[in-house]
């Protein structure tokens, strides 16, 4: 899995601007980045591919907010098959 930077997060849901990516995560339309660090966040790669899938399989605003929740819960349960506290 990669963590990609908010250039590469831009590019590949096809955005120019930052505010672009920030406006989605504040509708609920793509999860919220991930600290890999203390002033910078990033994106888990599968995020944002099934992000894009959706997108592209037609699905509404509601039913990307439900994938996004999904998505969320899978770090969690990512973290715990890991042996790290979420």
């Amino acid at each position: 899995m990669l963590i990609l930077r908010l250039p590469e997060v831009k590019r590949r849901r096809g955005f120019r601007a930052d505010a672009s990516v920030y406006n989605e995560v504040r509708d609920g339309l793509c999860t919220t980045g991930v600290a890999i660090s203390q002033r910078s966040k990033g994106w888990p790669d599968y995020e944002i591919d099934a992000i894009n899938a959706a997108r592209i399989a037609g699905k509404s605003d509601a039913e990307i907010r439900e994938l996004g929740k999904v998505l969320h819960t899978k770090r969690t349960e990512l973290a715990i098959l890991d042996g790290v506290t979420a």
